[in-house]
C-alpha cells in the first residue's frame, strides 16, 4: 500500500504520472477487486480553472479536497456516476487526481456483475464512471483514507499498491483533459496522462 508520504508530494502533475501502472484496490461488501491504473487527470487546486476548488471555492462537497493527501474525493456526476479522485499535497492545498481508466486484475467476476456486462471488452473500464462502478466505489465513500485499511473486513476500503515495474517515460502520453471546456485556456493544459497501448 502506498504510504501517506507519497500522497503529500507537492507536484500534482508528477503524482498523476506516478500513479500510472499502480494497482487501485477496493474492498467493498467484503469483496476485493483491483485494476491497473491506465489514465489519470491532474487538477491543480485554487489556480486551476478546471478544478472544483478554483479560486479557493469551498462547499460541502469539495471540503474533502482540502484534507491531507491520501484522502478519497468522490463526487456524483450528472446525478448518475460516481467519480473517484485522489487528494494530494498537504492539508489545505486542494490538489486532486481523477482516475479515468483501469485494466481489471482481481475480482473480475464481481466487476462484471457490478457493470452488468458479461465479458471484459475494450470499453469495460475506460472512463471514470466505469472505473468506480467496476470497483464498487460510490460517492458515499468520499473522505475514505487511502493510506489505511480498516481491520473490519466489512468496512469499505480503497487503497493503491505499488508495482515492481513502473512504466517508462516513453510509454506515457500527456494530453489536455477531457470535458473541461468551461475552463478557458486551462482546458488546453496537458494534465491528462495515459499509458500508450502496446
Amino acid at each position: 500500500m502506498l504510504s501517506r508520504s507519497f500522497y503529500l508530494h507537492p507536484d500534482v502533475m508528477f503524482l498523476a504520472r506516478e500513479l500510472l501502472g499502480k494497482t487501485l484496490c477496493t474492498r467493498i461488501d467484503g469483496k476485493r477487486t483491483s485494476g491497473m491504473i491506465t489514465e489519470t487527470e491532474a487538477y491543480a487546486g485554487v489556480t486551476d480553472k478546471a478544478s472544483h476548488a478554483f479560486g479557493g471555492r469551498r462547499t460541502k462537497r469539495t471540503e474533502v479536497m482540502y484534507h491531507r493527501g491520501g484522502t478519497a474525493y468522490i463526487y456524483l456526476c450528472y446525478g448518475m456516476y460516481s467519480l473517484f479522485n485522489v487528494v494530494t499535497n498537504e492539508e489545505g492545498i486542494p490538489h486532486a487526481i481523477l482516475i479515468r481508466g483501469i485494466i481489471p486484475l482481481e475480482g473480475i467476476d464481481v466487476m462484471k456483475k457490478r457493470r452488468r456486462i458479461d465479458k471484459i471488452g475494450k470499453g469495460f473500464s475506460n472512463g471514470p464512471g466505469k472505473v468506480a462502478e467496476a470497483l464498487g466505489i460510490h460517492f458515499s465513500h468520499t473522505g475514505t483514507d487511502l493510506a489505511e485499511i480498516p481491520s473490519d473486513p466489512m468496512k469499505p476500503a480503497i487503497w493503491i499498491e505499488e508495482v515492481t515495474q513502473k512504466p517508462s517515460p516513453e510509454h506515457i502520453l500527456s494530453t489536455p483533459r477531457i470535458g473541461v471546456g468551461y475552463s478557458g485556456e486551462d482546458a488546453k493544459l496537458p494534465y491528462r496522462f495515459l499509458l500508450k497501448k502496446k
